[in-house]
C-alpha cells in the first residue's frame, strides 16, 4: 500500500486484564514518522468473559477455542460502537490479542482474539498474530513495541513501559535493544486484592510498609535475573518464580508490596544505570498502569540518582502508548516493512509480522466500512 498518511486502529489487552484500550490514530511519513492520537478509549471487560481470559491458561483446547471467538466478536463489536459513535475510518484495526501462552523456549505463543470474527463484527480490516513469524525464525516473539520506540519516540533514551510485566526498550551501540525486566502489576495486583481491592491507588498502601529482607533477597535471587540476552517474561514464569514466594509470607500486605516496589526499583534502576555512557543526563519515558503508581515513580527516581531524567507524560500516553504503537506496528504490515527487530528478539532476521483478515495480498480492502457484515 503506497501512501504516506494512515488513520488506523490499535487495540491492546495486557497482561493486567482489565480492558481492551483501544487508540485511533494517524500516522504520516515525511523525514521521519510522525504520528497524532484522534481518540482513545478503554472497554472494561464484562465480568464472565474478564473471568474466562484470566483462566485462559488452563481451559480445555475446545473451551479455549470457542473462547478465542468469543473474544474476537466482542473485540469487533467494540470497534463498530467505537469508530460509529466517533465517526471513525481507520484503513484497518491492528491487534496484539490476548496473551494466554508464553513460552518461547518451546516455539509457541499464544494470543487469542479471533481475526475473521474481529473482521465480521467490525466491517474492518484486520491484522493480528504479530509475533509467530519472529517465533519460527528463533526469536522470542516479544517484545513488539520497541520497533515504535525507536521510529515514534526517538527522543526518549529509555522508554519504559509498566504494564502486567515491565518491559524497557533503548538504543546500544546503533542498534535497538529491549527485554523483560520484572514482573509488575500482575504482582503487586496479586497481593492487594487479597484484601479486596483492584489495586493499590498510587501506592498508598505499599508506601505505608516497611521492608522484608527476607523476602527481597528471594525476589532477586530469581533464576530469569540471571539470564542474558534476549528474553521475555510470561505468566508460566510468574507462576513458577513469583507466586510461590508469595505463598509462602504471613507478613501484612503493605510490607509485601513496600518489598515488590524496592525490587523493583532496585531491578529497574541496575539495568538503566548500566547502560548509561557519556556525562549527560539522559531521558526516560514511563507508560503503563505503573507510570500512576507514585511510591513507585518516587523510589525509581531516587535509585536513578539524577542520572535520568523522568519525563512527564500525559494519560493519554501513559495509557495508549501500547495501543498507539500497535496501530504503527499494522502500518508497516501494510506496507510491508520490518515491524520485529531481531537485535530485541533473538530472532534470526528482522521481519514483518501480522495476519491480515480482508486485505488482499496487493493490500487493497475487501471489506466496506460501512459496517458490521451481519450473519443471517
Amino acid at each position: 500500500m503506497s501512501r504516506n498518511s494512515y488513520q488506523m486502529l490499535g487495540l491492546m489487552s495486557g497482561t493486567s486484564g482489565d480492558g481492551l484500550d483501544m487508540a485511533c490514530c494517524e500516522f504520516n511519513f515525511g523525514s521521519h514518522w510522525s504520528h497524532r492520537l484522534i481518540k482513545s478509549k478503554t472497554s472494561l471487560f464484562p465480568e464472565k468473559l474478564g473471568e474466562k481470559l484470566n483462566q485462559a491458561h488452563v481451559l480445555n483446547g475446545a473451551d479455549l477455542a470457542i473462547l478465542d471467538r468469543d473474544f474476537g466478536k466482542w473485540m469487533g463489536e467494540q470497534v463498530h460502537y467505537f469508530c460509529t459513535s466517533e465517526s471513525l475510518n481507520p484503513l484497518a484495526i491492528a491487534s496484539h490479542g490476548h496473551t494466554v501462552f508464553h513460552q518461547p523456549q518451546n516455539r509457541t505463543s499464544l494470543q487469542i482474539g479471533n481475526g475473521w470474527d474481529m473482521l465480521i463484527a467490525s466491517g474492518i480490516p484486520v491484522i493480528n498474530d504479530f509475533r509467530n513469524l519472529d517465533i519460527a525464525l528463533g526469536g522470542q516473539g516479544a517484545p513488539l513495541v520497541p520497533v515504535g520506540d525507536r521510529l515514534l519516540f526517538a527522543d526518549m533514551d529509555f522508554c519504559l513501559n509498566l504494564g502486567g510485566i515491565c518491559n524497557i526498550s533503548m538504543e546500544v551501540s546503533g542498534e535497538r535493544k529491549a527485554f523483560d525486566i520484572c514482573p509488575f502489576n500482575l504482582l503487586l495486583n496479586r497481593v492487594i486484592q487479597k484484601i479486596g481491592l483492584p489495586f493499590d491507588d498510587g501506592g498508598k498502601l505499599a508506601r505505608s510498609g516497611k521492608l522484608i529482607p527476607e523476602f527481597l533477597k528471594a525476589l532477586d535471587s530469581v533464576p530469569f535475573y540471571t539470564q542474558k540476552g534476549a528474553k521475555s517474561l510470561g505468566r508460566e514464569d510468574l507462576e513458577k518464580d513469583f507466586f510461590p514466594l508469595l505463598n509462602n509470607l504471613n507478613d501484612p500486605e503493605e510490607d509485601i508490596l513496600f518489598t515488590i516496589v524496592n525490587h523493583y526499583a532496585g531491578q529497574i534502576s541496575n539495568v538503566i544505570l548500566s547502560h548509561l555512557n557519556g556525562s549527560e543526563s539522559k531521558k526516560l519515558l514511563a507508560t503503563g498502569g505503573g507510570a500512576y503508581h507514585r511510591f513507585f515513580m518516587e523510589s525509581l527516581a531516587q535509585n536513578l540518582k539524577g542520572k535520568v531524567t523522568i519525563v512527564d507524560a500525559s494519560p493519554e500516553l501513559i495509557e495508549f502508548k501500547e495501543a498507539i504503537v500497535f496501530a504503527f506496528l499494522g502500518v508497516l504490515r501494510l506496507r510491508g516493512e520490518n515491524n520485529c527487530l531481531a537485535s530485541v528478539t533473538g530472532a534470526k532476521r528482522d521481519s514483518c509480522g501480522g495476519t491480515m483478515y480482508g486485505l488482499g495480498e496487493n493490500m487493497t480492502l475487501e471489506v466496506s466500512h460501512s459496517g458490521p457484515i451481519k450473519s443471517h
